[in-house]
């Protein structure tokens, strides 16, 4: 932490006021992530053990800010210690911004927007930028070559479906691995493949799409990218949706390089396939393995996109072998028990005044957890804040600029996560959190706001949020 500290002060000429962790960006990476703020100034600190993937971000990013490419500015680096300072681009993910925006498979036109911006850039990082990129610094492998494929293959067979208990045929199997490698490969591979192209690693910032989480990137083909945002199953996009995209990304990729939409299409579902894999591969490995409970609530909307293929896409090679075992996977009652989209968890958070009663539970478990913020300064007492809310910016600033708020926060976090993962794990539904101060307005706004933006990077919650004092003042 000091190493971050230090970096931020000689970046800005002054010492962070405020270090707050950001434990909902910490995803499966092993990285630790902070924001570092003071007086209007921020940046994220990175701390990461390995030198390859930092170096790799760091190379890569200069390189995409020199082309123009909107990724975050690097401030400051320190590799031997693991850690850089990086430009701050708020706290909205396309994923985020997508959860709060759709009911069910109605998506809202903004977030569509949002989508259509996206695959609009994604052609510039694949073919732009790719001319004169430096792979040498590419980390594990400068191209997804035969090893590369081979790994996530392996991945796959040896981490979901040996854990889940799949049956499958090993030679059987690995004939068809062989198989469709050859077809993965005949794809035209000499663009910049990013790797994780998917919606929690693209932030929005006044309606723009920022991009991040690169540093697996390598040589490839073009199809792996858009497969990966467009199959993205905690998205879980509708098929008309991802066709409609997918002929965007082509009309764009146009103004880079001729398109053969034909023979693009020729290989573009065995990479779709390739990706399901890889995704599933990591959520056995996080979720069986090291026994994280939640990495497992995204394998129903992978199976959902496995059984949408199986109806709708046929390979130009044939993969018996891999299709037993995408249909024992779909046959799989241990599959099938984990919560389905209906299923999922539902926190609903509030915000409210202790000059009333708490938020009533309407679901029938009783209230689930009351949090009380009026141990933390109060926005309230300064004649500034007194007209803004827990929403406002400046409001936001100065709490965040309060250790004892993130001290508290992080508590709240550790509490509600564990009884996420308990709840989700044994197939409970409901979850209630509330937040109260004195007059409901600053405090306990803000804490539920953070609480609601941690939530919705979870794929397996829907989260309700509600503000009981503002609604009743109509703000």
């Amino acid at each position: 932490m000091e190493v971050l500290q230090r970096l931020f002060e000689q970046h800005f000429h002054a010492p962070p006021a405020s270090v707050q962790p950001l434990q909902g960006q910490l995803g499966g990476s092993g990285r630790a992530i902070f924001r570092l703020s003071t007086n209007g100034a921020s940046a994220i600190g990175i701390l990461h053990s390995v030198r390859e993937e930092n170096r790799a971000f760091l190379e890569f990013s200069r390189h995409f800010r020199r082309k123009g490419l909107p990724v975050p500015a690097i401030y400051a680096e320190d590799l031997a210690q693991g850690a850089y300072l990086e430009e701050d681009l708020g706290n909205t993910t396309l994923f985020e911004y997508l959860s709060a925006h759709r009911h069910a498979d109605t998506i809202a036109p903004n977030v569509i927007e949002a989508y259509r911006k996206v695959v609009a850039v994604l052609p510039r990082f694949q073919v732009e930028a790719s001319r004169d990129l430096n792979y040498k610094v590419c980390y594990p492998r400068a191209s997804f070559d035969r090893q590369s494929i081979a790994w996530d293959l392996n991945y796959f067979k040896y981490y979901f479906l040996r854990l889940a208990g799949v049956p499958f045929n090993e030679q059987a199997l690995e004939n068809d691995f062989n198989r469709l490698t050859r077809l993965l490969l005949a794809a035209d591979h000499d663009f910049f493949l990013y790797r994780d192209f998917q919606s929690r690693n693209v932030m929005l910032r006044d309606g723009q799409p920022f991009f991040l989480d690169y540093q697996g990137g390598r040589k490839g083909a073009l199809q792996y990218d858009i497969a990966s945002l467009l199959y993205d199953g905690k998205a879980d996009l509708p098929p008309a949706l991802r066709q409609q995209l997918l002929d965007d990304y082509l009309d764009c990729l146009a103004d880079y390089i001729p398109v053969d939409r034909a023979a693009f299409m020729e290989h573009y579902y065995a990479y779709v396939y390739v990706r399901i894999m890889q995704a599933l591969g990591a959520y056995g490995f996080r979720g069986f393995y090291e026994r994280k409970a939640h990495f497992l609530q995204s394998v129903p909307y992978a199976l959902k996109n496995l059984r949408w293929l199986a109806h709708n896409v046929t390979l130009p090679v044939a993969l018996p072998a891999l299709m037993d075992a995408f249909n024992n996977m779909l046959g799989s009652e241990k599959l099938q028990s984990f919560p389905a989209s209906a299923d999922r968890l539902t926190v609903r958070v509030f915000s409210f005044s202790f000059h009333r009663e708490p938020p009533t539970d309407n679901s029938g478990n009783g209230g689930g957890f009351v949090f009380d913020a009026r141990c933390l300064p109060n926005p309230g007492r300064e004649e500034r804040f007194r007209q803004l809310t827990g929403k406002d910016a400046p409001v936001i600033d100065y709490l965040n600029q309060q250790q004892a708020v993130h001290q508290y926060l992080a508590s709240v976090l550790s509490l509600v996560n564990s009884s996420v993962s308990a709840y989700q794990s044994r197939g409970f539904k409901h979850l209630m959190v509330s937040f109260g101060c004195t007059g409901g307005q600053h405090r306990s706004v803000f804490l539920a706001e953070q609480l609601a933006r941690h939530l919705r990077a979870n794929s397996g919650i829907d989260v309700e949020l509600r503000h009981i004092e503002l609604e009743k003042a109509g703000r």
